[in-house]
């Protein structure tokens, strides 16, 4: 028996710089790799048979040549002199290789020293050496750390994306009890982890493993030293040629496992060579293969695991031989996000594959795609069964606005885009509205609702509740304030309006509703008169058990000294405020005990004064009030009648 790794080969790192080479080979004459893009010659040699070639110094490129960035990575100073040769470079490094350059370039402008635990040699960590001016102390062992870091102050700490996850934590509490301060960044890549846990347990089910890769691929190499710890007989080949020198050699079941630098092609030869050579009984080695995968077509609707992501990127496994991708635009409607902030690694994802490469690369995913893809059939049996939606207006456009509703974008038309006319769209983007689908035009995709149709269907239905509500004796109803203007407030008492006038709002003089109220609360008002033909509803707000006159019955009469305070001078008198929402006038003859020229010569605005009530008209709503009468008589000359103070006309008096 025969049991294949689902984690073999291509992770989607080597993937995604396998096809930008491809695409790049067809579209440039002179394509070119810094240094191998991956650890394996055949892979290499048949990227050169497609036009890809390697160049290993800045110095062999020449202007307008199309230099592609391997996996994994370089020094940031040979960027530098391939763009100063005039190179076009497409950046292939793995995006868990280009996390570990941002974090070690930030670490070290922190001042800290930076500690990469790997292999020294190999390309990914001279790579991360070259991201920032300083020396990196590189440590793969335990005597490396203790002659290397041991007393340092502060370190920071990443690992190699490769290195064997139990080895970099055991490395890790030896550094930590080295040095004095030390932050650690696991930048193992998690899809390497899996393949090395995927691997051990094939291993010790086995009773021999086969590892594919290049003889010089350190992930390989790991591969094995892990496998020779499960299985008794372990064999590292690099292709089926050399597999087919030991073949005769296996027998009972068989573990095979291959490096992330290993394409398909090569494990499937190997696979076929197995085919040929061992004996399989009754079960077809085919069907065993093909078992062992999941077969992937473009239009597929699948499920897999989130096993990384990055703010471009989420990488996910779909049992496949290579890992899908799913490229930032593909993860929602709308403007760009950062993907971490829809899912996190080790969700699952139902995905919809829109490309699935011939020549081993990434699968392309789109969670966006598949959302439109159920969101039309949604919409599509809104239309038919006459049924409406909710959505969300997204943008402004020439003749109306786009709502997004399940993922697909709708056209709603200016004249439909609200129950009444707005000379600004721009006010209803952001808003959740009601929509109905009006019209599906399949060929060109496009889709026209309506919210204007759905609100007035409900101003209609509110309005007849309203009526029969009204017709029956109601007359308190519990309303929203929807808008303020300078003459009073607009309130929704059930999906109609009816306006508060300023007047009705407060029983004392306001000169802006907003000192009363504000848009968006929820207020208990009176229905004060309602027009069925015009429509207009009247309400109120001041509550009558609030009236100030009404209160004043009870703790004014006259005789009564009150005190008072001056909050209006006239050449008459002076207003008074006895409680809130009441004033009195003082007569000038009754603000002295002798003769003055004007109020403000004894008087002025905010002052507080005691006064004797001396009358109360509770029908014209008026009180005089007297300073004088609390006063000390003085003799006082006669005045001539042409001399005496002038009285208030009834305009002047008027109470406000």
């Amino acid at each position: 028996m025969v049991t294949l790794a689902k984690t073999a080969g291509f992770c989607f790192g080597v993937g995604r710089a396998i096809e930008l080479a491809e695409a790049a080979a067809k579209e440039s004459a002179r394509v070119y790799t810094m240094g191998p893009l991956i650890h394996n010659r055949l892979e290499v040699d048949r990227l050169a048979k497609c036009g890809v070639s390697v160049i290993h110094s800045p110095d062999e490129a020449k202007a307008g040549d199309t230099v592609i960035i391997r996996s994994h990575g370089v020094a940031e100073n040979v960027e530098k002199a391939l763009r100063a040769r005039g190179a076009k470079i497409i950046d292939a490094t793995c995006p868990f290789v280009k996390r570990i350059h941002n974090i070690v370039q930030e670490e070290a402008e922190k001042g800290r020293q930076i500690v990469i635990v790997g292999d020294d040699k190999h390309p990914e960590v001279l790579g991360i050496k070259g991201r920032f001016v300083g020396d990196a102390i590189v440590v793969a062992s335990e005597d490396e750390i203790c002659n290397k870091i041991r007393g340092f102050d502060k370190v920071s700490v990443v690992a190699q994306t490769t290195f064997e996850r139990a080895k970099w934590e055991k490395l890790a509490n030896l550094i930590k009890n080295a040095c004095k301060e030390a932050y650690f960044f696991d930048t193992i890549c998690s899809a390497t982890n899996e393949r090395q846990l995927e691997a051990a347990k094939i291993a010790a089910e086995s009773d021999a493993m086969v590892v594919i890769g290049d003889k010089k691929s350190s992930n390989t190499a790991k591969l094995c030293e892990i496998c020779k710890g499960c299985c008794p007989v372990v064999y590292h080949v690099e292709d089926a040629d050399e597999f087919r020198r030991l073949a005769k050699e296996l027998h009972g079941n068989i573990g095979v496992t291959a490096g992330a630098s290993v394409p398909y092609w090569i494990i499937k030869e190997v696979l076929y060579t197995m085919e040929e050579n061992i004996q399989k009984g009754d079960v077809s080695f085919e069907e065993e293969l093909k078992n062992s995968l999941v077969t992937l077509s473009t239009g597929d609707i699948v499920k897999g695991k989130v096993i990384g992501i990055t703010p471009t990127e989420i990488y996910v496994d779909l049992g496949y031989k290579s890992d899908g991708v799913i490229d930032a635009s593909e993860v929602t409607t709308g403007a760009d996000g950062n993907p971490e902030d829809v899912v996190k690694v080790g969700d699952e994802v139902e995905v919809y594959v829109y490309r699935v490469s011939d020549l081993e690369g990434t699968v392309g995913l789109s969670i966006k795609k598949l959302a439109a893809i159920k969101g039309w059939k949604v919409v599509n049996e809104a239309f038919e069964n006459g049924t409406d939606l909710e959505g969300k207006i997204i943008e402004v456009v020439n003749g109306g606005v786009i709502a997004l509703t399940n993922g697909v974008r709708v056209f709603i038309p200016a004249s439909q885009a609200n129950d009444r006319y707005l000379s600004d769209l721009k006010v209803l983007v952001g808003r959740t509205v009601p929509i109905r689908i009006i019209d599906i035009n399949k060929a060109r995709r496009k889709i026209v609702g309506s919210v204007k149709a759905i609100l007035m269907e409900k101003k209609e239905q509110a309005l007849k509740e309203f009526w029969d509500k009204y017709d029956a004796g109601e007359r308190e109803f519990t309303g929203v304030v929807k808008t303020l203007t300078s003459f009073g407030a607009f309130v929704d008492i059930g999906g109609i309006d009816g306006l508060v006038h300023i007047s009705e709002l407060s029983w004392n003089h306001i000169k802006n509703p907003a000192e009363v109220v504000s848009v968006g609360d929820t207020i208990q008002v009176t229905v004060l008169e309602a027009n069925r033909e015009t429509g207009k509803i009247s309400l109120g707000y001041r509550k009558p058990e609030d009236n100030p006159w009404e209160i004043a019955k009870a703790k004014l009469h006259v005789d009564d000294v009150v005190q008072v305070k001056i909050v209006r001078l006239v050449q008459f008198g002076a207003f008074a405020e006895i409680i809130p929402g009441i004033d009195g006038l003082i007569h000038i003859s009754q603000i002295a005990n002798k003769r003055i020229g004007k109020p403000a010569d004894v008087l002025t605005v905010g002052q507080t004064v005691d006064a004797m009530i001396t009358d109360i008209n509770w029908e014209t709503k008026k009180v005089a009030l007297s300073i004088r009468a609390l006063l000390p008589e003085e003799a006082a000359p006669e005045v001539p009648a042409e001399e005496a103070a002038p009285e208030a006309s009834a305009e002047e008096t008027a109470q406000e």
